[in-house]
């Protein structure tokens, strides 16, 4: 009963606590509240920023409660401001007891007044402020001075000026609290570098090693341009860092090529002579290769993935190449932990370097399931069948890395990874797929300009990841090609629409179609041309790189305003020509890129029988082959010798009695025979007018130089004939041209700028140099 009168007692007493205005918890002294009295700002040093600008960046004020963690709160966000040096809150009592008046003591940073640059003389105070941040007006802040000093440093370094100086001083007034930035420059001659030397190089010439360096010699040619030439010092250290990597790779380990002993000597005040000394040491060789650790496959079967071979000069990147191989080699198998690591080994009898592959195998792995992650509107199955790995499939990790390049090259996203994921189930790993999707649809506004078509304005509308049944999704996700244009010019205008589904019934089986219809007048004086017409294609992969495609096209050909001096072929062709005709291109592609071209080769072969039991007017079947092969000739500026080579026959046959004019062959013009008239060279009616021939060849040869990616100059020759019987290709008649030109990407499309001499020609097409201007390439 007592206890039960104690339990009763001590509960009371809680209640009574709990229900009080102030929480206490007993036995501690209740907590005071505070508030705050006056709030008093005090400048130390010159009060050169607002004073309502520090109470609104306080949550504290006059009549408020506050604690310590509120001044902290305040104290940060006046620094935040960056306006303050240093900021001090110092606390005063009241009789009271529970008001505190506040004092706020700040020291504000100096602002700027102004910003000089003194001793520029070859570089205007205008285009000097563009490069720093400290403006007037702003706080001053030292650090911020010392990196625009060192910008102005490497604005002058980047134009030439090497040997320029930029300091700088702070003048502050303590009074007003404004101060002023004076940069001080020593600009220097403008200094080109003549001549990059070397000296101790026994062994690599000099000129391969230039071509690894960015610091290059100055060329009055193109150096305006892309800016070499220039000395720059953090790139001529990292091009010392590139030098000593190449003599590595070559077998020389213990090169050394020291910065302090590269001298820069000046013959006059504005040429610079660097001259690098290169300690190359002895060259290493490959000596034995042994394994260890492997038990899955034999020595002798993994020495056969090697391509570095005993007695082979030391490369440590081909010998990192190899260890890839050798990774792949098992990952192919399903190996894909397997890990091998690469012991060098001095040989001090044989002076060479002995290897051994440790190998760390692992368990064979299969594939349990794929995981696609990322894909918001691109639609799984899409992703899916870029992959050459499924579920219960052996995990090739060769296999992955080609499933990665595969929806790499598809253009729908901006990253993709694949990669193995570890399961609950021994020997299975999931294949993660995540991918970061891209912005695959396009409206395209522009104007271009080019030697035949001249001016004109277009516009487009594309979606290379269309879904033509999704209108949810704003028809996207299917991987479909969807593309409209319209292009309006002086003498030419163009509409195209057109769609492709690259994987019809689910299988790897284009098909697609193209609406268009071109009306030009530049194909002759005598004439205007209009096409309209409906191409449809099937194509596919027949084996390796071969495709096949089977089209059916009906064109309707118009030739209206006919001059009454036209030649009569050109007379008898005047109105509506209809064509209905199948075609069947074999094409196969080992190109390293689509646009500047540096490796492989591209073989086209087509045949088209256009019949009038098809529902067309004319009778004829042509054959036309073309090629290109591109050799990369020297690394250094990636030079490359391409040589195109083209030639084909049209004959008519049935009913027909001539070859359309506008379906025969011609050849000059910005994608032939450069140094001639468009459609100059062939035969020629009564009024000299080209109107084409039956049988044509033509060679083209083009060395190429990369100056700076992506421009490239170009020297060529072209050479060709077009003859008037089908089957003749008696080169008799050729005529050729060189010249040279220029190469670069403007909007991610090539543009190419040509001047062609004619060599031989004939009368009426021998008529000087030609200037091309064109987009595209010339395959």
């Amino acid at each position: 009963m007592r206890g039960a009168a104690r339990f009763l007692f001590a509960f009371w007493l809680l209640a009574a606590w709990a229900f009080r205005g102030e929480a206490q918890v007993p036995g501690e002294a209740p907590q005071a509240t505070y508030k705050a009295g006056t709030i008093t700002v005090k400048f130390v040093g010159a009060a050169n920023v607002d004073e309502q600008v520090i109470r609104a960046n306080m949550q504290v004020h006059e009549g408020s409660p506050f604690d310590e963690a509120m001044i902290d709160r305040d104290i940060r966000s006046l620094y935040k401001t960056g306006l303050f040096e240093y900021i001090e809150v110092k606390r005063e009592s009241e009789a009271d007891g529970s008001t505190v008046d506040l004092v706020v003591e700040v020291t504000p940073k100096y602002r700027v007044l102004s910003v000089r640059y003194d001793g520029n003389k070859k570089v205007t105070w205008h285009t000097l402020e563009k490069q720093v941040k400290t403006k007037n007006g702003a706080t001053l802040d030292e650090r911020q001075v010392k990196e625009d000093s060192e910008k102005l440093h490497d604005y002058y370094e980047k134009h030439g000026y090497n040997q320029a100086t930029v300091t700088y001083e702070i003048k502050r007034d303590r009074n007003t609290g404004l101060g002023t930035v004076i940069f001080k420059i020593h600009e220097g001659n403008k200094v080109h570098i003549s001549d990059v030397r070397f000296i101790g190089n026994q062994h690599i010439a000099a000129r391969k090693l230039r071509g690894q360096m960015e610091t290059r010699r100055y060329h009055w040619l193109y150096s305006w341009l892309t800016g070499s030439g220039r000395m720059k010092e953090d790139q001529f250290q990292d091009d010392l860092d590139k030098l000593r990597d190449y003599y590595r790779d070559q077998g020389y380990l213990d090169v050394d090529i020291p910065q302090e002993k590269v001298i820069f000597d000046y013959p006059s005040s504005n040429r610079l002579v660097i001259t690098i000394q290169v300690s190359e040491g002895r060259q290493y060789h490959i000596g034995s290769i042994s394994f260890s650790g492997n038990k899955i496959y034999p020595s002798r079967i993994l020495r056969l993935a090697l391509r570095q071979k005993p007695g082979m000069v030391f490369s440590p990147s081909k010998l990192d190449k190899d260890v890839e191989t050798m990774e792949d080699f098992y990952g192919r198998d399903g190996y894909l932990e397997t890990r091998v690591r690469l012991v060098r080994k001095p040989n001090i009898s044989t002076g060479n370097i002995d290897i051994e592959y440790q190998i760390e195998e692992s368990e064979k792995f299969y594939v349990e399931s794929i995981k696609v992650e990322g894909n918001a509107k691109t639609k799984s199955p899409v992703i899916l069948r870029e992959l050459l790995l499924g579920p219960g499939d052996v995990f090739d990790t060769v296999r992955m890395k080609i499933s990665k390049q595969r929806l790499d090259n598809t253009r729908f996203f901006d990253d993709v990874n694949v990669t193995p994921e570890s399961t609950n189930i021994p020997q299975r790993r999931d294949l993660k797929v995540s991918v970061k999707e891209a912005r695959t649809g396009q409206l395209e506004f522009g104007a271009g300009f080019n030697s035949l078509e001249k001016a004109s304005v277009y516009v487009q509308l594309s979606q290379s990841n269309f879904d033509l049944s999704n209108s949810h999704s704003l028809f996207q996700g299917a991987g479909q090609k969807f593309r409209i244009r319209l292009e309006v010019g002086t003498e030419f205008n163009d509409a195209v629409i057109s769609f492709e589904e690259p994987w019809l019934f689910q299988r790897q089986l284009d098909l697609g179609f193209e609406l268009f219809r071109t009306s030009s007048d530049y194909q002759s004086s005598f004439y205007d041309e209009v096409d309209t017409g409906i191409e449809v294609y099937l194509r596919k992969r027949l084996f390796e790189l071969v495709d096949a495609q089977l089209s059916y096209t009906y064109d309707i050909i118009n030739i209206n305003n006919v001059a009454p001096d036209a030649s009569p072929i050109i007379q008898s062709f005047a109105g509506s020509t209809k064509e209905s005709k199948v075609g069947l291109q074999f094409v196969r592609d080992t190109r390293d890129k689509n646009i500047n071209t540096t490796n492989g080769n591209r073989v086209e072969f087509d045949t088209t029988l256009a019949s009038s039991a098809l529902g067309g007017n004319v009778d004829y079947y042509s054959l036309e082959f073309r090629g290109a092969q591109f050799y990369p000739v020297f690394e250094a500026q990636t030079q490359v010798l391409s040589v195109i080579m083209h030639g084909g026959i049209i004959q008519n046959y049935g009913d027909t009695k001539v070859v359309p004019y506008f379906d025969r062959f011609f050849l000059g013009g910005p994608y032939t025979l450069r140094g001639f008239e468009y459609r100059a060279v062939g035969p020629k009616d009564n009024n000299e007018e080209p109107i084409g021939g039956k049988s044509y060849g033509m060679l083209s040869l083009e060395y190429s130089v990369e100056v700076v990616n992506p421009i490239r100059v170009a020297f060529f020759y072209d050479g060709g004939f077009v003859n008037k019987g089908s089957f003749d290709f008696n080169p008799g008649s050729y005529n050729d041209d060189f010249g040279f030109g220029i190469r670069m990407s403007v909007l991610g499309a090539p543009l190419s700028l040509d001047y062609g001499i004619p060599i031989r020609g004939d009368i009426n097409n021998k008529q000087g140099g030609q200037f091309n201007f064109s987009f595209g390439t010339r395959f």
